[in-house]
C-alpha cells in the first residue's frame, strides 16, 4: 500500500487551516519526506505519521516555503537519538544547502546527512522503486518527481496450482516468486501459475512551476499527479507574473496525460476557507480532481484511490 499525508497545503504564507507546503509518502513500512516547509514537524506530531525512521527528504526547490521546517526536524530527530544515516535529495545547490546549515550548526547532529543533487531525468534508485527527477519552471532552480514502482509480480492462479498437484504452504510463496518447485517429481515453473508482471504504482509531483508541456512524458498514466494550484484560471496574468499555475491549466494536462487523479496543493491564502472556484475550474477539464486539505490522507492502491472526500 501507497498512502499520502498532505502535511501543509497553502502557498507561500501559512493561514490558520494550512500550513507549509509538504507531504509524507509511506510505503512498505518506508517513510517519504517532499519538501518541509515551516512547521512540518508539528504537522507531522498532529498527523501521528511518524517521522523518527524518515529515509529520505527531497527538495523541489530552496524556497523558504518549501525548506524552513527542515533544521527543526532534523535537530528534533537527533534530540531523540536517531542514529541512521539521512539522505536528502534536490536541485542544484542541495550540497550548498545543506553544507550552510552546517556551517551554522545546525547539522551538528547525532546522524550523518547525505546531500544528493538530482539534474534532469537523472534517476536514484531504491528497493522496490525509483524517482526520476526532471525539470521544472519557476523563479529559482527547481525540479519535479516522478516515484514510480517496480514491477510486480503477475496474479497467483490458486486454482491452476492446486490443479497441479502443489500443497498450499510455502511452495505457492516460492512460485508467486518466480522460483521453479518440484512436486512428486515433476517440476512447476513459475510461468504455470503466475500471469504477467503487473506496472507499479506512479506517484509524480511537480512542486512550484508553470505548468509546462514538458511534463507530459513524465505524468503519462500516472496514478496521482499532485500539483500546485496557486490561482484559479481568471488570475491567469498573475499565475504567469509570479511563474506558478492555474487549476484550469494543470486539469488540461493530467487530462492529455491520461492521469488517473490529479491533486490540488499550495493554495494560495485568498482560497484558503473556499476552493470551490479551484475546483470549478478544474473539474471542467478533469473530473477526477480533488483540492488538498491538511491532514488528508489518500491510499493509492492499484488502479484505485481511496480518500475521505
Amino acid at each position: 500500500m501507497i498512502k499520502i499525508i498532505f502535511l501543509g497545503t497553502g502557498g507561500s504564507i501559512p493561514t490558520p487551516n494550512r500550513g507549509m507546503p509538504s507531504f509524507m509518502i509511506q510505503r512498505e513500512g518506508e517513510r517519504i519526506l517532499f519538501d518541509c516547509g515551516e512547521g512540518t514537524q508539528r504537522q507531522m506530531m498532529k498527523a501521528r505519521s511518524g517521522f523518527m525512521d524518515i529515509s529520505t527528504i527531497f527538495l523541489t526547490h530552496f524556497h523558504a516555503d518549501h525548506t524552513l521546517g527542515l533544521p527543526g526536524l532534523l535537530q528534533t530527530m537527533s534530540f531523540q537519538g536517531r542514529a541512521e544515516a539521512l539522505h536528502i535529495y534536490g536541485p542544484e545547490f542541495v550540497e550548498d544547502f545543506c553544507s550552510l546549515l552546517n556551517r551554522i550548526g545546525y547539522l551538528s547532529l547525532g546522524f550523518p546527512v547525505f546531500a544528493h543533487q538530482l539534474k534532469h531525468d537523472e534517476v536514484a534508485r531504491f528497493k522496490g522503486y525509483s524517482v526520476q527527477a526532471f525539470r521544472t519552471f519557476h523563479s529559482v532552480t527547481a525540479i519535479g518527481y516522478a516515484l514510480k514502482e517496480d514491477l510486480k509480480p503477475g496474479r497467483f492462479n490458486k486454482a491452476r496450482a492446486l490443479e497441479l498437484g502443489v500443497p498450499e504452504g510455502p511452495l505457492f510463496s516460492k512460485l508467486h516468486r518466480g522460483e521453479t518447485v518440484t512436486v512428486n517429481g515433476r517440476e512447476i515453473t513459475s510461468a504455470e501459475v503466475v500471469g504477467e508482471p503487473r506496472p507499479g504504482r506512479t506517484i509524480v509531483y511537480t512542486g512550484d512551476t508553470v505548468a509546462s508541456e514538458t511534463f507530459l512524458p513524465y505524468l503519462q498514466g500516472a496514478d496521482v499527479w499532485i500539483s500546485e494550484s496557486t490561482y484559479s484560471d481568471d488570475m491567469a496574468d498573475k499565475a504567469t507574473e509570479t511563474l506558478h499555475s492555474t487549476a484550469g491549466t494543470v486539469a488540461d494536462l493530467a487530462a492529455r496525460a491520461g492521469v488517473k487523479h490529479l491533486v490540488l496543493t499550495h493554495i494560495s491564502s485568498r482560497y484558503s476557507t473556499d476552493t470551490t472556484q479551484l475546483l470549478e475550474d478544474a473539474k471542467k477539464r478533469f473530473e477526477n480532481t480533488i483540492v488538498a486539505e491538511d491532514f488528508v490522507e489518500i491510499e493509492v492502491q492499484t488502479d484505485n484511490l481511496s480518500s475521505p472526500y
